[in-house]
């Protein structure tokens, strides 16, 4: 295929990207209604038990998606202290992997959407993601023989890391280098005269790496950023310590992530759009070892049977609609307050999991 065919696709794609997203969730559901081992007798009560999850879902994967942390960091903590109030107490590896499988199809339908903005820089992405995987499967495989009460202690411990760095971290939108009022000429793609301009993306969208380094990136809607991909020693430190909290609480990574993206002067739109492709792919990666991986460390062994499908079938669409919804939200609110917000919730949320942990 010619790389104008290829561009062609990409770019059709992404302009209709809204449908394809939701048609993921939609085989999701079906797939699990006709093939998932499901409880004999199993029927529309079943189905119906957990349709109040939805709303649930959808709030909490919008947050999470605005400010680019992983959904897992609000889902599990809402499974093991608000689910068991209209339901009933969950095991830490169940609770973990709904989490994770929601999370899978909610951040991945967000990095769709924020590649279609232009603010993801895929190559910085795969060296992260390659650098995550085995401390993710070596997380994930850990979260199957370690006790309830460690557990506990050591998501409160990063939910409170989480906290800190989440207040430490300054995610208010900068001005773009490239904006309407900076004196530049105005070319026909809509950006400035000297700037990248990719046919196989929407809008004046495109980028461009100069000889020493220096990317230059133009989103959809005109607007430019500088920057450079050193540093990935220092984010490779903490993408690695995210990465084990990832496969073993099913969030981490998007939290360090973003703090070390932000501190080696990744501009931060750029830096919550990447951070997306990061935490979807290590949480797809996290859901199927937490499905599949029991066996291969000895523990107690998570078959597709001992699965929640009744539950995943109204978290999953509600975390896509999430992931859909929070690149506008983030153009429109300021992200500084919802990272406050999120960041108290943290501290609260692991102030409980230490008591917990103590027998209180």
């Amino acid at each position: 295929m010619s790389t104008q065919s290829l561009s062609h696709v990409q770019k059709l794609f992404l302009k209709y990207q809204h449908i394809l997203v939701f048609i993921a969730p939609v085989l999701f559901i079906a797939t699990v209604f006709t093939a998932a081992p499901t409880p004999t007798g199993a029927g529309t009560d079943y189905w119906l038990q957990y349709w109040w999850l939805f709303p649930v879902f959808v709030l909490g994967a919008t947050t999470v998606n605005t400010v680019g942390i992983s959904g897992s960091a609000l889902f599990v903590p809402f499974l093991i202290f608000i689910f068991p109030i209209f339901a009933h107490p969950l095991e830490p590896a169940t609770l973990v992997k709904v989490g994770l499988i929601s999370e899978a199809f909610g951040l991945s339908s967000s990095a769709v959407a924020f590649i279609q903005y232009g603010l993801v820089d895929r190559r910085l992405a795969l060296s992260l993601v390659a650098g995550s995987i085995p401390f993710v499967v070596g997380g994930a495989l850990l979260s199957f023989i370690i006790p309830e009460v460690v557990f506990h202690t050591l998501l409160g411990i990063a939910l409170l890391a989480a906290a800190y760095l989440l207040f430490k971290a300054d995610l208010d939108h900068e001005e773009p280098s490239g904006s309407s009022d900076s004196g530049q000429a105005a070319a026909t793609d809509g950006g400035t005269v000297n700037l990248p301009n990719d046919p196989g993306k929407l809008g004046p969208a495109g980028v461009r790496t100069d000889d020493d380094g220096i990317v230059t990136r133009v989103d959809r809607e005109g607007d430019d950023y500088r920057y450079d991909r050193g540093g990935y020693l220092r984010r490779f430190a903490n993408y690695s310590i995210g990465g084990t909290f990832q496969g073993l609480a099913g969030f981490g990574v998007g939290e360090l992530g973003i703090i070390s993206m932000l501190s080696t002067k990744v501009p931060v739109r750029v830096a919550i759009g990447t951070n997306h492709i990061v935490v979807a792919l290590t949480a797809i990666l996290a859901s199927l070892v937490h499905v599949f991986g029991g066996g291969l460390v000895g523990g107690h062994s998570l078959s597709l049977a001992s699965t929640p499908w009744n539950m995943v079938v109204f978290t999953v669409p509600a975390t896509v609609l999430g992931g859909q919804i929070a690149p506008y939200v983030s153009n429109a609110l300021d992200t500084d307050t919802i990272k406050n917000f999120v960041g108290a919730l943290f501290g609260v949320i692991s102030l409980a999991l230490f008591l917990m942990a103590l027998g209180f």
